[in-house]
């Protein structure tokens, strides 16, 4: 199973201290990819609509893989240091999927991403829609569903597609077929995202059958 529900009565819980952590360096790290989202959507949308210049579209990718990056070191730094808290637990997933999210938007807008790929686009959206409903469900229940080894592939895999993708024209310029590569990896990872979607909805569905008896 790619990703298992498990019940733990303390598991919405904060830890003891958590508050204390929420200026630490990997909750930094986590705010800091927060405020990337906007920006990286701003150079997009300044290249594109605004004609700013392919420059913009190697600042955005620089800026993306800044916040790509924080992304691995928030969570190592929170581990190695104890500085695990409720803010950062909550905001890890949410910057992740804002960043992703709001890439692709982007990139649909712009015509990166058009025809049968905006299908995989699609997916990627409406899994992390769903995934998000059943956490808050299985929250309330007091049930903890832990990441798997292939939902962190699939999302280094979209991070990788992405990022690829955002060079757009710019980076056809300095490699023709760039494009061609990052819309197979959003592929693939669609497809990742569908089987660890589905392991998420069904044991979201095993436990909302459990409440109903």
């Amino acid at each position: 199973m790619a990703e298992a529900a498990t019940r733990s009565p303390t598991s919405s819980a904060p830890e003891r201290g958590g508050r204390g952590h929420a200026l630490s360096l990997p909750n930094i790290l986590t705010y800091s990819r927060c405020v990337a989202v906007p920006l990286v959507a701003a150079c997009l949308f300044w290249s594109d609509i605004l004609e700013g210049g392919a420059v913009l579209r190697w600042v955005a990718l620089a800026l993306y893989i800044a916040a790509a990056i924080t992304d691995f070191f928030d969570g190592y730094l929170a581990r190695a240091w104890s500085q695990q808290s409720a803010i950062g637990r909550m905001l890890d997933p949410i910057a992740d999927k804002l960043l992703v999210s709001t890439c692709l938007l982007m990139l649909a807008s712009d015509g990166t991403i058009r025809g049968w790929s905006l299908w995989a686009a699609i997916v990627i959206l409406c899994r992390e829609i769903l995934v998000s409903g059943l956490r808050e469900f299985l929250a309330e229940l007091r049930v903890s569903v832990p990441v798997s080894r292939l939902a962190k592939w699939k999302t280094t895999l979209q991070l990788v597609a992405v990022g690829v993708l955002i060079t757009g024209p710019a980076g056809e310029s300095v490699l023709p077929g760039v494009n061609l590569i990052g819309l197979t990896l959003l592929w693939v990872s669609a497809v990742l995202t569908l089987y660890t979607g589905y392991d998420y909805f069904r044991a979201g569905a095993r436990h909302l059958v459990e409440d109903e008896r």
